[in-house]
């Protein structure tokens, strides 16, 4: 579409001067004495005119349009759990069974045949 258009003005541009160029002769203008300020004037303004030219058929095209991927869901960062020390189990248990070691009690005083 830009190599269009500036192709177009371009040519409009060449158009236009190869138009104006013979109106300029039939109007016998060269012929009225000194011509040095009009060809300084048709220098300079052609120099300018081709700087415009110039200037819009040598800019840069602009960039592609790039499409990028959307950017990736935000991580979860999971904390490890806490930490919880608790008492051991309290485990109840009968008292342990007391076995004495001591002789044997006297016998009892009253048998018959004594």
């Amino acid at each position: 579409m830009r190599m269009l258009r500036s192709a177009s003005l371009a040519v409009a541009l060449g158009a236009a001067l190869m138009l104006a160029a013979p109106t300029a002769e039939a109007g016998g203008w060269h012929r009225r004495g000194s011509n040095g300020g009009a060809v300084a004037a048709g220098i300079i303004g052609g120099l300018a005119v081709g700087a415009l030219a110039g200037a819009a058929l040598a800019s840069p095209p602009p960039p592609p349009v790039a499409y990028y991927a959307p950017p990736p869901p935000p991580r979860i960062y999971y904390a490890p759990p806490p930490v919880v020390y608790a008492p051991p189990p309290v485990v109840y248990a009968p008292p342990p069974q007391v076995y004495y070691y001591a002789p044997p009690p006297p016998p009892p005083r009253h048998y018959y045949g004594w």
